[in-house]
């Protein structure tokens, strides 16, 4: 009897304060005002249940009041005991000192814009969410903070963070008379309940910075002989770790752009039982601009960040590699910077390794049950294995009663929403080809960034999870004497692995490197790039925070905007060609006559070939993780034009070595690099012209092969041609303090490969077209039925009733070595081998001055090549290289219209000058 009466004074203290919220809106009443007369009416207990549902109706009718009580709302239980006496006592003074009305309501803020349309409480997740449904829970939802002015749009290019550790903090909503205390994080307010097991470990506070671990490398012949690299030292990337200040110009633009700025408000820890949700982290390891995070914090509940490690699912049905030992090693790291970030928001990262022969739905169903979780949330992944397995958790979870939600944030475009209707198919494989089908059949709008909450709601209680070193990311290899390899010690010296690492290397570029990043690129001497691709590969920065501070710099490069285009095609053919990490696309390139000596291919990996650029390249790619796109090329065209070695060694040697070792990009540029994917690309990179181009003055040479950094400019990239005087004095002895070349003619066997092909060619009729020349590619029936329609056969071939035959692009060296397939590669009119020259600033000094006076520009060459043999003069003679004119650099070429000038030579030089 006690119980009903109970009831139904609460269901009229309910009725009696909605008419009270009436005059609220109305602005009769004051928000604190009618917060103490919830109090005073419901008590401390009943208040904190049902006082968010009882205000609910006001998010929609007038935010500004609903964001105001809220803030009132969360202040209030968020006080200790003596400070909830203190709010007692001045709320019992309301019964007797007359209420203050307002002078006027405050005006209600704009709603927030997302991608060009307005937020709505309970609406879809930003991003392009696959299931936009959204729960509504008890308490204070994501959405319903946003409506104070969080979670919602980041102008692009603003709100980076503006030191190396920490997350910005934003202004929350105050409360009319007083500033808002902060809230409190979870090992503030409660205290973690500890447990203890065999193999878990029940998290403890919030972890400190990231450690030194032990890792692993597929290396063992270092193990076995216990030889160590032939470059020891110490060698260090292109350094943009220190941010620079933001210029003033930026700013102003950012204020421009249009999008509603605003912090992220989470919850603070709740005593109520309300059903935690599953954040399954995957390549989405930062706080700035993810979907699935943000889609968490809108389900108004604890979320609890999980990562599960299962190497066995990773890897694809083939060879694949898709975790070798230095993405391993920048996972563990990336793994324990998002630890610390969490930390510092109140939230903890579980670390899960599945069992061996488990799955990672066994581990989601393990919390399920753990934590009671009816929801998990994750970012979307595109590898066709990866996909399949996501359907399979899907279709788990979806037994077990709980929902699965997946967001599309790691491409900026959907691979498997790409559509060639109204394009074709010629050109397939081309960037440009793709851009054409996603200019024609555009996606969804990728709208604003996010910003990243500055707090979480946690759970009553952490689940169990495994500590980081269980997970064998970075367990490092023993000799036989049982020393330990460090071989990652340049790689922690070079890099900063924590998504503020991310975006202090993106300022560094927008603020220096962009400038040059068009014409100057491709130098391996200069810091023109910007170093990205690591932190992108596991989603520390994602794509589209990228592309908009890309968009609002300065200068807006439209190369660099294209390499994003380049790394959504690749994972479209993967969508389309699964069998792409380890088996050609061109039939007829199947039957290639490889070489298989072993020896080249270890000289290859190891630096060894004698060929400076190709060793020098090679040797930063071992001791940092990381080599800029034109090196990639030019040691990929080295192993399969000139050492005849299969393109899938390439391919596995860099998904072991490389930091942003990606199975789609690699896959698809090996493929192309080694003659059998969908794009021919028309260049060979030779390891001495190229080194003209990207390394004139041969100082990246002597970074990394610091045994010939005595020699000349003009030979220290054919040191085989170099004077035996020279070599005795620069200490190089060919075979014992650098090797001799492994090929020697290179001519010779870039002839052979020529002759490969065209024999293969020759035997594949089937799949070279005789009209055109070119090659024929096979086609999946999905990628046809979008070109043809029903209409055209589109249903049978999705069927598998015929096979289409597409021609692709060939290179053109090609099509004529088949109507002669005896000639030489000189004698191609076609010749794909690249040319280098000096450097790009010579020919624009030339270009200056033939435009102006072309006799100057004869003897600006003349003095150049004078000061040239000059220089190799003074080698010979031992003596020290001669001042550079005044007011130029040492080593430069004169500026665009200044008088070319010369040092005077010396005696022995003017004699053999003459």
């Amino acid at each position: 009897m006690n119980v009903k009466r109970t009831i139904a004074g609460a269901a009229d203290n309910v009725a009696s304060l909605s008419n009270t919220l009436q005059q609220l809106v109305l602005g009769g009443e004051d928000p604190g005002g009618f917060f103490g007369i919830c109090v005073s009416a419901m008590g401390h207990s009943e208040t904190l249940s049902v006082f968010p549902s009882l205000i609910q109706p006001l998010a929609s009718v007038d935010p500004s009041q609903h964001s105001t009580l809220i803030a009132i709302y969360v202040e209030y239980f968020s006080k200790d005991e003596e400070d909830e006496l203190e709010v007692a006592l001045a709320l019992s003074l309301l019964d007797v000192e007359p209420q203050q009305k307002p002078a006027r309501r405050p005006e209600p803020r704009p709603p927030v814009w997302r991608g060009g349309h307005q937020a709505e409480v309970g609406g879809s997740i930003p991003g392009g969410a696959t299931e936009s449904k959204t729960t509504t829970l008890p308490g204070l939802s994501y959405a319903q903070s946003a409506a104070t002015g969080g979670g919602g749009g980041r102008r692009p290019s603003e709100n980076l963070p503006r030191t190396g550790s920490g997350v910005p903090s934003s202004t929350p909503p105050t409360h009319p008379s007083r500033d808002r205390a902060p809230l409190p994080t979870d090992t503030d307010a409660h205290s973690t309940t500890s447990q203890t097991t065999t193999h878990k470990q029940v998290p403890g506070p919030p972890p400190g910075p990231p450690t030194v671990h032990q890792s692993d490398r597929r290396r063992q012949d270092a193990v076995n002989d216990g030889a160590r690299h032939p470059l020891d030292t110490e060698g260090t990337c292109p350094d943009q770790s220190q941010k620079p200040k933001r210029s003033k110009n930026r700013r102003q633009r950012g204020k421009g752009c249009g999008h509603q700025r605003a912090a992220v408000v989470g919850l603070p820890h709740s005593p109520s039982a309300t059903p935690p949700v599953l954040l399954w982290l995957r390549r989405d390891l930062r706080l700035h601009d993810n979907p699935a995070l943000i889609g968490s914090l809108q389900a108004g509940a604890p979320v609890v960040p999980v990562f599960i490690w299962s190497p066995e699912e990773e890897e694809g049905p083939g060879v694949t590699m898709a975790t070798g030992g230095a993405c391993r090693y920048w996972l563990h790291q990336a793994l324990a910077c998002l630890q610390a970030a969490l930390g510092r928001v109140g939230s903890h990262l579980v670390l899960l390794k599945a069992d061996p022969g488990g799955s990672s739905l066994g581990a989601l169903l393990g919390l399920v049950g753990e934590t009671g979780a009816r929801t998990v949330h994750a970012t979307a992944l595109y590898e066709p294995w990866l996909r399949e397995r996501d359907q399979r958790v899907e279709a788990g979870l979806r037994r077990a009663g709980v929902a699965w939600r997946t967001v599309h944030s790691y491409c900026l475009r959907d691979p498997y929403s790409v559509s060639t209707q109204g394009v074709g198919l010629r050109g397939l494989g081309s960037v440009s080809h793709f851009i054409s089908c996603c200019e024609q059949n555009p996606g969804p709008a990728l709208g604003p960034s996010l910003d990243p909450p500055v707090s979480m709601p946690t759970p009553s209680q952490w689940p169990p999870g495994d500590p980081l070193d269980a997970l064998g990311l970075a367990r490092m290899p023993r000799r036989r004497d049982g020393t330990v390899i460090d071989w990652a010690a340049n790689i922690r010296a070079s890099w900063d692995f924590s998504e503020q690492g991310a975006h202090a290397r993106l300022e560094a570029f927008l603020q220096d490197g962009v400038y040059r990043y068009e014409k100057e690129s491709g130098l391996a001497d200069a810091p023109n790039t910007s170093c990205l691709s690591p932190y992108l590969h596991w989603g520390q920065i994602s794509p589209r925070w990228l592309l908009w501070d890309a968009k609002s710099a300065r200068c807006r490069p439209q190369k660099f905007q294209r390499k994003l285009a380049w790394r959504d095609l690749a994972y479209w053919q993967l969508s389309l060609f699964p069998a792409l990490p380890w088996e050609s696309l061109r039939p007829a390139y199947k039957a290639l006559r490889w070489s298989s000596d072993r020896g080249h291919l270890k000289a290859w990996q190891r630096g060894r070939t004698g060929y400076p650029l190709v060793d020098a390249a090679m040797r930063q790619l071992w001791l940092t993780g990381w080599v800029n796109n034109y090196m990639r090329h030019v040691v990929a065209s080295f192993l399969i034009a000139y050492l005849h070695l299969p393109w899938q060694e390439g391919y596995l040697w860099f998904q072991d070595t490389l930091l942003d070792a990606d199975v789609a990009i690699d896959a698809m540029m090996w493929q192309n690099g080694g003659m059998c994917g969908l794009d021919h690309w028309n260049f060979v990179m030779h390891p001495v012209d190229a080194a003209l181009t990207c390394d004139p003055r041969g100082s990246y040479v002597r970074k990394w092969c610091p045994e010939l950094a005595a020699l000349p400019d003009d030979i220290i990239h054919k040191p085989w041609r170099c004077p035996a005087s020279i070599l005795r004095r620069a200490g190089v002895a060919f075979g014992r303090t650098y090797p001799e070349p492994i090929v020697t003619d290179l001519e010779a066997r870039r002839a052979q490969s020529l002759q490969d092909v065209a024999l293969v060619r020759s035997t594949s009729s089937e799949y070279v077209d005789e009209r055109s020349g070119c090659d024929l590619v096979p086609l999946p029936p999905r990628l046809v039925a979008e070109a043809l329609g029903p209409a055209g056969g589109g249903d049978q071939l999705r069927t598998g009733a015929k096979q289409f035959l597409l021609p692709v692009i060939t290179r053109m060296e090609f099509k004529h070595q088949r109507e002669d397939p005896g000639a030489d590669a000189a004698s191609n009119p076609y010749n794909a081998v690249l040319k280098g020259y000096v450097s790009r600033k010579r020919d624009e000094t030339i270009a200056f001055l033939n435009t102006r006076d072309f006799s100057a520009s004869v003897m600006n060459e003349g003095a150049q090549r004078r000061e040239r043999l000059d220089s190799d003069m003074r080698i010979l003679e031992g003596l020290p290289r001669a001042p550079p004119p005044a007011g130029e650099e040492p080593g430069r070429p004169p500026r665009p219209g200044a008088n070319p000038r010369r040092a005077r030579p010396t005696p022995a030089a003017r004699g053999q000058s003459s």
